[in-house]
């Protein structure tokens, strides 16, 4: 049965994912990351750290570093979930580009219930990862061992998409572009070349196409086709 968290106010449940998945994604969970991936301003963000601290739900370290108490990740395991579960049943079931469904994801993952969340598994057959590979808390997913970034890959190897980290989907027109070449998980391709800027040349289909290094040093894919 899916578990129900203690309720909390929704601007609760947005921080907690976020810090959930800047940790997921080996970003510094500091005060500065946060604001920067919510959009707000860094004197919001301190309230909301500080109001979070007394609900016990994260812990600020000398350094400042954020990081979830139990309860804290208790609620940000719950939100991610339905977010992912959200982003496969929009693709999946009612036909969503990426782009849209990652943004109405935003908004469901709020109000789906332990028995619409059952639903949807069921539904969906029991998915372990999002449309774009990320692990769906409580799946028991494990991602494979020789997984390394795409820019890992050396000029004239094949391989294969595994996951576009959660940092990429929140930069404007990545998820856009990323589907629209057709990098995504589960499709296999070559690289060409590196630029010395470190842009990958790659082909995943009929025509090569480039991948700026900073994207290049985030997706994750294993080697081989």
């Amino acid at each position: 049965m899916a578990y129900e968290p203690t309720e909390h106010h929704p601007a609760f449940e947005e921080y907690s994912e976020a810090i959930f998945e800047l940790a997921e994604d080996g970003v510094p969970v500091i005060q500065a990351r946060i604001s920067e991936r919510l959009e707000v301003s860094r004197p919001a963000v301190s309230e909301m750290v500080r109001r979070m601290e007394r609900e016990d739900l994260v812990n600020v370290k000398a350094d400042g570093e954020i990081t979830l108490t139990t309860e804290g990740k208790t609620l940000a395991t719950t939100i991610v979930r339905r977010h992912r579960l959200a982003e496969c049943f929009l693709t999946d079931v009612l036909g969503l580009n990426w782009t849209d469904a990652h943004s109405e994801a935003g908004r469901w993952e709020h109000v789906i219930s332990p028995t619409v969340e059952e639903a949807m598994l069921r539904v969906l057959g029991e998915p372990q990862t999002c449309p774009h590979g990320n692990p769906i808390p409580g799946s028991g997913y494990k991602q494979p061992a020789e997984a390394v970034v795409l820019s890992k890959i050396d000029a004239g190897d094949p391989f294969t998409v595994v996951r576009i980290p959660e940092e990429l989907e929140w930069e404007t027109g990545q998820l856009e572009f990323l589907e629209s070449t057709g990098l995504m998980p589960g499709r296999s391709g070559v690289v060409l070349s590196f630029a010395p800027d470190g842009t990958a040349t790659v082909n995943v289909g009929d025509a090569p196409f480039g991948v700026g290094g900073p994207t290049a040093d985030r997706i994750v894919v294993t080697p081989g086709a």
